[in-house]
């Protein structure tokens, strides 16, 4: 193939499960990523090993990793939680392009179900400290959220969307949930046909949507199948180097899988300061960016992935990129059924599709990233062949803040409000606890906007039984008074 030398590919993709430690389940990935790219010698070529930060303690893990495999002159990186995981494969396509790196690596694990067996013990590292710390913006929670304590955790926040979303497309109550059990379903269905999923047993709609001691409630209307399925123990590993390089060291051009766009959108705006709570727009900057550069809409893709932490985010992704609302957007079977590895889901992901690119080397492949709550997104379009143009690999901050309305949130309020969304919160399967934002009258400031919590456990039942009142609670006004608020 007629490449620029330049040209940075991805040669080799990698993936672990098993019973192990985490730096072990990395180590297994990339020496599978070398394999799989003809080459296991690639490994002492590699010059830079980039890893978004786990929930495991290790201080430096891709200089472990680097020891492991002979790569001693790896300079290492290490992504703060906040990070996108696309950021850190679009850092090294620019590394590659620019010359300052030949071989890099991207790559990430979990294990989090070995965590919990008798005498596990993570490798030591004292004293040790990467050569780069990629560190995220400050702003991922408004003050206000962190102060009513309900609003932090991931669940809570994407059931707000999901019900804003809801009431915005007009549903019920029980016709939205539906909707949602409805597409995890099929997602379930995708992960039923592949031998790597974590949890891929027969899981029907109406099993998903029903609470139970199985399938415990969590934040209205999610259960535990609609979330993202973290204690599982896998990893995985992305080898890219220069064409250059990968003709260097022999590597087969079958082999060689192609970025055309790598972008991401490093701006941070907290779920409440949103105007509209249903929408991601950076996420449709994304989009529109990558099929002007394609030449065809994400929708016209043959294999897409998008990140799948809750349904909102695959629901609020469809409606942004234009995807089929009844289809299925995984070759995978998402993050509930497949395995959901803490920051690392999106290599997972790259590597599946890679697999399908390969088979079908005339298709492209699209895989998203979400980054915090619908905060950052990223998206690759990778393909078998080039198209002859240098790849798209940008931060598209600016777009994303200018097509982002947002409001101001107040540290508390006195007087009544507008539920713009909600969720309730249990305490084992009973409802305990409702929290909200709500908009309230616009002031010199221009539109304004509060969150408050209820802890009246008649109101949290009410608000989840099959008796109409949820479906009329957004919309409606309640009196706020601080951070608590009253029907």
């Amino acid at each position: 193939m007629n490449v620029d030398p330049r040209a940075p590919v991805l040669v080799g993709v990698g993936t672990a499960a098993r019973a192990a430690e985490p730096i072990e389940l990395m180590e297994e990935a990339l020496r599978s990523a070398a394999a799989d790219a003809g080459d296991p010698g690639l490994l002492a070529a590699v010059d830079r090993i980039a890893v978004p930060k786990g929930t495991w303690g290790y201080a430096d893990p891709a200089r472990l990793v680097a020891g492991r495999v002979g790569a001693s002159a790896a300079r290492t990186h290490l992504g703060e939680v906040g990070i996108s995981q696309q950021t850190l494969i679009s850092q090294a396509l620019r590394a590659i392009a620019a010359g300052t790196s030949e071989v890099a690596v991207v790559m990430g694990g979990e294990a989090r179900s070995w965590a919990r067996t008798p005498g596990a013990r993570e490798t030591a590292q004292p004293d040790a400290v990467p050569d780069v710390v990629e560190t995220r913006e400050p702003e991922f929670f408004a003050a206000p959220e962190l102060a009513a304590g309900i609003l932090v955790p991931p669940v809570q926040q994407y059931a707000l969307i999901e019900n804003a979303l809801g009431h915005h497309e007009g549903r019920s109550t029980a016709e939205h949930r539906a909707e949602i059990a409805e597409l995890w379903a099929r997602m379930n269905q995708v992960a039923r046909g592949n031998p790597d999923a974590a949890f891929g047993e027969p899981r029907t709609a109406e099993e998903i949507d029903s609470p139970g001691p199985r399938n415990r409630p969590l934040s209205f209307p999610y259960n535990k199948w609609h979330a993202s399925q973290w204690t599982v123990d896998q990893a995985a590993a992305l080898l890219m180097c220069s064409a250059g390089a990968a003709r260097q060291h022999g590597i087969p051009a079958d082999r060689w899988i192609f970025p055309l766009v790598g972008i991401d959108a490093n701006h941070s705006v907290s779920l409440s300061r949103r105007r509209y709570l249903h929408r991601w727009p950076a996420m449709e900057v994304l989009g529109r960016t990558a099929s002007e550069r394609i030449g065809r809409p994400i929708a016209g893709v043959e294999v897409i992935e998008v990140y799948s932490c809750f349904p909102a985010a695959v629901r609020v992704q469809q409606r942004e990129l234009g995807l089929p609302v009844d289809g299925a957007p995984t070759v995978t079977g998402g993050m509930a059924f497949a395995g959901g590895p803490f920051n690392n889901f999106v290599y997972q992901a790259t590597a599946a599709v890679v697999a399908r690119l390969r088979s079908e080397p005339d298709v492209l492949g699209v895989v998203t990233t979400v980054c915090g709550l619908l905060t950052k997104p990223g998206l690759a379009v990778w393909s078998a062949r080039p198209d002859g143009r240098p790849p798209l690999i940008d931060d598209l901050a600016d777009a994303a803040a200018r097509a982002t309305p947002t409001v101001t949130v107040l540290d508390s309020h006195d007087g009544p409000a507008t539920v713009a969304s909600y969720t309730v919160t249990f305490d084992g399967t009973t409802p305990v606890r409702v929290a909200v934002v709500a908009d309230v009258a616009a002031g010199n400031g221009g539109p304004a906007r509060c969150v408050a919590v209820s802890d009246d456990p008649d109101l949290a039942v009410e608000l989840t039984a099959a008796s109409g009142a949820a479906d009329r609670f957004i919309g409606s006004t309640v009196g706020v008074r601080g951070l608590a608020f009253s029907p």
